[in-house]
């Protein structure tokens, strides 16, 4: 079938399913992860950054191509994490810029736009390396647009532009020497390839074919060798241990100090580390950049405004672990793993919120809530599971507070209790968290967190009250603000708007929505119309919680 024009429904079923593909290879991606650091996790944020965008599309799926594509490029700005990650990303947003007043677009337009995409990512990038998803991008865009010039069917068009995109990554150990060495393909590369072949199967009405299979890990290592693709390099040969990003609101006070350029901001920021990327527009500024002072690029982000999001990861440390869970499949009898100066333990409740955790940093999360908190005990042996001689205590549950004090008296680490007592509260302050920053500046940091986020919850009533003047039903919604019952509505819906109208303000600047185990997709959804419609400035991030007894959890930042 003949496919001449493409409109904004069909390209958000394109992006949706290119997301899908991978998020299906994303292990697989992660496993070829050798470059710029090997620390394994390009599959991972590549998969973060297409879903972030992929939802935003979902919220604004419409006839208007240019309008789904802006949403699009917005939704993975926010969402990019990592070098590919963010690379992505921008190949988006020159191509939603190039179609933005557009309605529909024709095969030549779909293929300039996506040279117009390869234009902006090779801009963001420092200093551009061939060999990884660049050149992928850039080889694949420039066959889509030859074949554009001869024909007018975007299948055909997605098809050839699929065709080289494999050709180049195949041609990526040729380019980059230590692809050659290792003997893989470009992780950034491959995950492209999962996109486009996503595009190419919902074109085509198909199911996606299987991407050409990855080695397992325990594949991946020879018994003679003992490594991995990631164990080509010894951990204490990464220059530049921390994957640092940071997204930056810029304010008009500061700018009266220090005035934005994007490309002076950039070369300073080159002196701080390598494999920097740094992407703005008239109010943000996404930064990624691998340095040794993480530190120091948050201070210098701070000078044009105030952070908004903060990720530091430690490579050294997903480096060194992906090469001991590779060592350990062949060799048990090893010696105690050695301690980290920092751990941090957080009580979580429902296995969403516990992954969430994970991700953005806890050594150890140990299940508990309002209705079953941890023991001593159970604090004392997540102590030790954390394996590090500093550890912070997250409780995250006023109930839970005194249990971790007594934990933390008779530990043999050193113990930190940071008495957030609810799980926004604990999420800002596990983001304040700075590895660089001694035990004494983390305290501080973390303890201050505590004050900047509003905690709101909705639960329901298990019997008849009245609480500070407020009449409850059983079965009644209760909206939680900060550990008092400000809203009550037998709708789940209205009870949720109460309580959001009373959180956000002209300060708030991210709503983050936490969404329970019983909560339905078109309730959720209502709800998240009700903040773009009357909260249009406030940014939205939306997370499956999976919590019990409490059908949402909002922070406000």
């Amino acid at each position: 079938m003949l496919m001449t024009s493409l409109d904004g429904k069909r390209f958000a079923e394109m992006i949706i399913s290119g997301a899908n593909n991978l998020s299906a290879n994303a292990i697989r991606v992660d496993a070829l992860n050798v470059f710029p650091v090997p620390d394994g996790d390009t599959g991972t944020n590549m998969n973060l950054s297409m879903t972030s965008g992929a939802k935003e599309v979902q919220k604004n799926v419409q006839d208007h191509i240019g309008h789904v594509a802006s949403a699009f490029a917005k939704g993975l700005l926010m969402g990019a994490r990592g070098n590919s990650g963010v690379i992505l990303s921008q190949l988006f947003r020159g191509f939603g810029k190039f179609i933005e007043s557009k309605e529909t677009i024709t095969s030549l337009e779909f293929a300039a736009a996506l040279e117009a995409g390869v234009d902006s990512a090779y801009k963001a990038v420092m200093k551009p390396v061939e060999g990884t998803i660049l050149t992928v991008a850039k080889d694949a865009a420039k066959q889509a647009l030859q074949t554009a010039k001869k024909h007018n069917d975007l299948i055909l068009v997605m098809e050839e532009t699929v065709k080289e995109a494999k050709a180049s990554l195949n041609r990526t150990p040729e380019l980059l020497p230590v692809l050659k060495e290792v003997g893989v393909v470009d992780s950034g590369g491959q995950g492209l390839v999962c996109v486009y072949e996503g595009f190419l199967a919902e074109l085509k009405g198909e199911p996606v074919n299987s991407a050409p299979e990855v080695p397992s890990m325990t594949e991946l290592v020879s018994a003679e060798h003992h490594k991995s693709v990631q164990g080509f390099m010894n951990t204490e040969d990464i220059k530049f241990g921390y994957c640092t990003e940071i997204m930056v609101k810029l304010d008009k006070e500061k700018l009266r100090k220090h005035p934005f350029s994007e490309e002076q901001f950039r070369n300073d920021l080159s002196h701080y580390g390598d494999s920097l990327l740094v992407i703005s527009d008239d109010e943000l500024v996404k930064v990624h950049v691998h340095s040794e002072t993480p530190g120091e690029v948050l201070s210098y982000g701070q000078k044009y405004g105030s952070l908004i999001k903060i990720k530091i990861e430690n490579m050294r440390e997903q480096h060194s672990s992906i090469v001991e869970k590779t060592h350990n499949t062949l060799n048990t009898d090893l010696p105690p793993e050695e301690k980290k100066e920092f751990g941090i333990v957080t009580v979580s409740m429902g296995e969403g919120i516990a992954e969430l955790f994970k991700s953005i940093g806890a050594s150890t999360v140990i299940e508990g809530g309002q209705t079953m908190n941890p023991s001593t005990e159970d604090l004392l042996k997540s102590i030790k599971a954390a394996n590090a001689s500093k550890v912070f205590i997250l409780p995250n549950n006023k109930n839970i507070i005194m249990a971790a004090e007594q934990a933390a008296e008779v530990a043999d680490e050193e113990v930190i209790v940071i008495p957030s007592k609810t799980v926004p509260q604990g999420m800002t302050a596990l983001l304040a968290f700075n590895p660089s920053m001694s035990m004494e500046e983390n305290i501080k940091s973390m303890n201050q967190a505590l004050q900047h986020v509003k905690s709101g919850q909705i639960t329901y009533a298990v019997r008849d009250t009245n609480i500070d003047g407020i009449t409850i039903n059983k079965n009644d919604f209760m909206g939680i603000l900060d550990g008092k019952i400000v809203e009550t509505n037998q709708d789940v819906i209205l009870a949720a708007k109460g309580l959001l109208q009373k959180m956000l303000d002209e300060d708030a600047e991210i709503l983050t929505i936490l969404y329970g185990e019983d909560v339905q997709n078109e309730q959720l959804n209502k709800l998240v119309e009700f903040v773009h419609e009357n909260y249009g400035d406030i940014e939205v991030e939306v997370h499956n919680g999976k919590q019990p007894i409490y059908s949402y959890i909002f922070a406000v930042e």
